[in-house]
């Protein structure tokens, strides 16, 4: 007797199993449908065909979704794959009732509900919060730069093609005058040579591009998604765009997502605070972020705001070993006197306002005034006419939050941050991943972003969902 567990094609089933049988009850798909059933979809703003409506039946929008859904979590973010998925995944068979969408009906379902898909994740975010899984006493922000699906090597580039263009005005000089020679020594008509000609064409192909960058003021494009910026990312320097998140502390759930085409993040604070208070209603107790998020202009907004912030100094504030007994930041402004005071106690007085053109604001420039009777004005200052000093509008607010984060309560929260934002960016590269972008253009890959931030708001919900911690109704 055989002990080995072959197919047996010929057997056939008196019964044949439910369609119900096909996949286990903790299964993501039963999530990911319960989740769906639960949506009203039509108040989230999907297009969802009305009983009266006349035409050829069509794939209803929550079974369009719930695909999408479940493909993205099986990393199947293309509509022609998922299409063949859903012929050949159980999971996905399951989920569509074997009724098998073609990759027209996802496309045109993705297309037609690209801002619904953005109310998605605010639904994930109103199931955690119902779950208890956010309770806003901290946040922490961050950014990631990812590829964006244009090809990098496709890139116009000024100063190349500025070099282009004086090669091609020399290449046609010559040719011009080899051109001019020609006729004054032949009888007839004489044709421009063919690579003159193509000289001539490259050179205003060119010249377009110039004028195309110099219009939209850009050192590097792609014509094919001119949104996308030069970015430095994991693969180098790639075209790509900023991608941003805030996350809560209590479970890591996503509570706010954006994606910007800056490739720096001193300006995302308080625009990712406001993203914040649109979908919770108002901001954490405590939003952390990084040194790449300082900035004094918008520690000034949040203070207007009304919104507790802090931001890592290290990197962009020297360490008090590293100041020295006069360094600029041991200077304390007087608001109500409007001088500066030194570490000696001495004053340094209004002079003028500046305004250098690599800053967005004008600077104040205060200068000492007892410079000449002060023992140590040489180690303070090698300046003939006394120390001086500028400062920005935002230096009390910068002030204030050296200040605060010397409370120890405060250095402790901002040292949890990448504990808590860190392991959103691993669940979504590794776990989901998403590496680069599948959209073109920031409206399209803005909808991509939320989505995907669902799905890893999803994931931390399937995981309490499956261990019967999390009650869905």
């Amino acid at each position: 007797m055989s002990h080995e567990i072959r197919a047996d094609y010929s057997q056939a089933m008196l019964f044949p199993p439910a369609l119900e049988d096909w996949i286990p009850a903790d299964h993501p798909a039963r999530f990911i449908r319960e989740v769906v059933d639960l949506q009203d979809l039509k108040a989230m703003g999907f297009k969802v065909r009305e009983p009266d409506d006349e035409g050829r039946p069509s794939y209803a929008a929550d079974l369009l979704l719930k695909v999408w859904l479940y493909g993205y979590l099986e990393r199947i973010r293309s509509s022609r794959r998922l299409e063949k998925a859903c012929r050949q995944h159980v999971a996905l068979i399951w989920l569509t009732g074997m009724n098998y969408p073609d990759h027209n009906s996802l496309w045109r379902f993705w297309r037609d509900n690209r801002k619904a898909l953005e109310e998605v994740f605010r639904q994930t975010v109103r199931i955690a919060v119902r779950a208890g899984l956010v309770d806003m006493a901290m946040n922490a922000v961050d950014g990631t730069k990812i590829t964006a699906r244009a090809s990098t090597h496709a890139v116009w580039n000024r100063k190349r093609l500025q070099k282009l263009e004086r090669q091609l005005e020399r290449r046609v000089a010559e040719g011009m005058k080899e051109v001019e020679e020609a006729e004054g020594s032949e009888s007839g008509e004489y044709r421009l040579p063919e690579e003159l000609s193509d000289a001539l064409k490259l050179r205003e192909t060119v010249r377009e591009k110039l004028a195309e960058m110099a219009k939209q003021e850009r050192e590097h494009m792609n014509p094919a998604e001119p949104e996308a910026q030069m970015m430095k990312n994991h693969e180098g320097t790639r075209l790509a765009y900023n991608a941003q998140v805030v996350a809560d502390a209590k479970a890591g759930i996503i509570v706010a997502p954006e994606v910007t085409t800056e490739a720096n993040d001193k300006l995302q604070l308080s625009p990712m605070l406001d993203r914040v208070k649109e979908n919770m209603d108002r901001v954490a107790e405590e939003t952390t972020a990084d040194s790449g998020y300082f900035s004094g202009e918008q520690l000034t907004e949040a203070e207007k705001k009304g919104c507790e912030v802090l931001v890592n100094l290290e990197g962009v504030s020297p360490s008090e070993k590293e100041q020295g007994p006069y360094h600029t930041s041991r200077f304390v402004y007087d608001p109500e006197r409007d001088c500066l005071v030194c570490p000696r106690g001495g004053v340094l007085t209004y002079e003028c306002t500046v305004c250098p053109s690599a800053k967005r604001y004008a600077l104040r420039r205060f200068r000492c005034i007892d410079f000449e009777i002060c023992p140590v004005r040489w180690e303070c200052s090698k300046e003939r006419r006394g120390r001086a000093i500028k400062l920005s509008p935002y230096t009390e607010a910068i002030q204030r939050q050296h200040a605060k984060q010397k409370d120890p309560e405060k250095a402790r929260l901002l040292k949890q941050r990448m504990g808590v934002v860190e392991p959103v960016f691993a669940r979504i590269k590794h776990h989901l991943d998403f590496w680069r972008w599948t959209m073109g253009g920031l409206e399209k890959v803005r909808a991509q972003w939320f989505f995907v931030c669902a799905l890893a708001n999803l994931t931390i919900l399937y995981a309490r969902w499956r261990d019967n911690r999390l009650r869905l109704a």
